[in-house]
């Protein structure tokens, strides 16, 4: 059964009548509280005046859609393709209604416009609004990220890795990782959740992981100014660490910022050609950081 139409009053009707044969069938049971979930966003929604506001408010709910099925389970595909396309098309009939309404699309649009599009399974569409977007910011961690999850459904995965390694590394904090999708990174995702990190330090730990498993593996050498920029940034995370006397009152997110930051110092010096001494003495910091991580790249 499908939520055809976005009709949702008449789909929590036809549940209701099902549930009189079958009262306790699981999948019916949950899938009626997701139509009541949103019937009741429904509502607020056309409380909410201007379309750009009513696109962001789904958005929202979306995000916490996901953690209301953590709590109620999860109903069989139909029903989550379902939702998804009554959440993301609703969205992105919003955002194009701004696109139409302003005559322009800033990156921010854009981003949101490629977001719904890509969630439809529209990746030819998604990659032509992040695209344009891209090139109107080319260092939001953003839209490099989920650029990377377009070219990784739709095939291309070194472009796709490199794309993933360039937003991780620009500003973890700033992605959603619940809206990416490609295999690729999800399971890179369950990984790190596999070794007991999650919540906010979660999307610091991913561009670890994604070096030591081999997923961000396609690398680019840094130009004269990035170089600098990061030895400044890892100046300044060292100076901030080692202010702290117990090491095991380290901030799990800043290890990981620094020791991501050593991985590509470590790239560059081999990249350029440097002396060995300095790739060992990076390593030696890595190990001061974090023994487990060390052998692990190591070995």
């Amino acid at each position: 059964m499908a939520v055809s139409g976005h009709r949702l009053s008449e789909a929590a009707e036809l549940l209701e009548h099902a549930l009189t044969v079958d009262f306790d069938h699981p999948d019916l049971v949950v899938s009626l509280k997701y139509v009541r979930f949103w019937m009741d966003r429904t509502s607020l929604l056309e409380q909410i005046g201007s379309a750009f506001e009513q696109g962001e408010f789904l958005l929202a709910q979306w995000h916490n859609f996901l953690q209301f099925i953590e709590r109620v389970g999860e109903a069989s595909e139909p029903w989550m393709a379902s939702v998804r396309y009554h959440v993301f098309g609703s969205a992105l009939g919003y955002y194009r209604d701004v696109a139409e309404q302003t005559g322009s699309v800033d990156p921010e649009l854009l981003l949101r416009l490629g977001r719904c599009e890509k969630a439809l399974g529209h990746y030819d569409a998604a990659l032509t609004a992040l695209e344009r977007a891209g090139k109107a910011r080319r260092e939001d961690a953003q839209i490099l990220v989920e650029l990377a999850d377009c070219y990784a459904l739709t095939g291309e995965a070194v472009r796709a890795k490199a794309f993933f390694r360039e937003a991780f590394f620009i500003s973890p904090q700033r992605i959603d990782v619940s809206s990416l999708e490609s295999q690729m990174i999800c399971r890179l995702i369950a990984k790190v959740r596999e070794e007991g990190l999650g919540g906010a330090d979660l999307a610091e730990w991913v561009p670890v992981y994604g070096v030591l498993y081999g997923v961000f593996s396609v690398k680019r050498e840094l130009r004269a100014i990035e170089y600098g920029k990061l030895r400044q940034s890892i100046y300044a995370l060292e100076r901030e660490i080692h202010e702290i006397r117990d090491p095991e009152a380290v901030d799990s997110a800043k290890k990981a910022r620094l020791i991501n930051r050593y991985f590509w110092l470590i790239d560059h010096y081999s990249s350029t050609g440097e002396e060995r001494s300095k790739i060992d003495e990076v390593l030696l910091k890595i190990r001061e950081l974090s023994m487990k991580i060390y052998q692990r790249y190591t070995n």
